[in-house]
């Protein structure tokens, strides 16, 4: 169980008197298979979590057992029920204090079982950074989370890749959303939904109107519906054969993109689908030279004989020096006969 996900139910449980695992289920957006574990986990932790059957029933915690939520100001609850984030995004929210306050109230009246062990935060760093990853400018969440909060309509100034000059837009926002480590804005145009990256939002300004959002829908909705849609517009699947040798150095630089149809080494290799969001991705599978066989489609098969072509075209008849060898000027050592 994850740290949000553990305050989420103890806060929900104690906020209410009774309630059914799957209001629970529904409430933190996992199955009903999960929210049964995290039950058991905090009964076995000591937790006196009851459940009783019946159309009066539900899950309940015994009172004063729980967290004790009267420490906690409404802004503390308000952050610590944020769930899905880890601490840069908190810090990019600007919630981080709130947070760490809601934390340490709640650190306060641990059992004396948990006093034998030592901090998690003394034992575990998360930094959710990618690797090599140049810094972004642009508007930052913590700037536009009171705008947002306040239903305002926005008129932004922004920077989009297929545009040449930034673009004069008035949206109408549904929320922020933190997606693979970026932040979009969720927001309608003329009642189209769309997402705009915050590091291409160059100015943003309230306007003097209440959002119009579309009926019976919210920031979850219509972020996950343009999520899907992105992905399936924008997706292309490879059917590849991975040598035996190569198919665990595979796994760890294409990650979750990579699923293999047969988990047994045949006499050709792994049997693999590759999926990658444009076919220029396709570059990705040349530092594995032939230990990869591209099977099909046949336009990432055209696209990656091209790719080698340019490569090898680039760096053929060079000299040791990188220089053409029919271009290399002689050396003192060089001997003419």
């Amino acid at each position: 169980m994850t740290p949000d996900r553990f305050f989420s139910l103890m806060l929900l449980l104690a906020s209410r008197s009774a309630v059914t695992t799957q209001e629970l289920a529904s409430a933190l957006g996992v199955s009903l298979r999960t929210i049964t574990r995290d039950l058991n986990w905090l009964r076995d932790a000591g937790l006196p979590v009851t459940a009783q059957r019946g159309r009066l029933g539900g899950v309940t915690m015994l009172p004063g057992s729980g967290l004790d939520l009267t420490r906690l100001t409404p802004g503390e609850r308000d952050h610590l029920s944020l769930t899905g984030l880890d601490e840069k995004q908190r810090a990019e929210l600007d919630a981080s204090v709130e947070s760490r306050r809601a934390l340490s109230k709640v650190a306060a009246v641990q059992s004396r079982r948990a006093h034998e062990l030592l901090p998690l935060t003394d034992v575990v760093h998360v930094d959710s950074r990618p690797w090599l990853q140049a810094h972004t400018s642009g508007t930052t969440p913590a700037s536009l989370i009171g705008p947002v909060r306040r239903g305002r309509r926005l008129r932004i100034g922004y920077d989009s890749p297929r545009e040449s000059c930034s673009r004069d837009l008035v949206v109408d926002p549904y929320g922020l959303f933190a997606k693979a480590g970026t932040w979009y804005l969720v927001a309608d145009c003329a009642r189209v939904p769309r997402m705009y990256r915050l590091e291409r939002i160059t100015t943003w300004k309230e306007v003097d109107q209440p959002r119009r959002i579309r009926e019976n829908q919210t920031l979850a909705t219509v972020a996950a519906a343009l999520a899907d849609q992105w992905e399936q517009n924008h997706t292309i699947e490879v059917s590849a054969t991975i040598d035996p040798t190569q198919i665990e150095r595979a796994r760890r630089i294409l990650g979750q993109r990579l699923v293999q149809d047969d988990h047994e080494e045949s006499g050709t290799g792994h049997k693999v689908r590759i999926r990658f969001l444009h076919l220029e991705d396709v570059r990705t599978l040349l530092p594995f030279g032939s230990a990869i066989t591209v099977h099909g489609p046949t336009e990432a098969r055209a696209h990656l004989r091209d790719l080698a072509t340019n490569l090898a075209h680039h760096y053929a008849g060079e000299g040791p020096m990188g220089l053409p060898g029919a271009q290399r000027r002689p050396q003192a050592t060089d001997v003419r006969l």
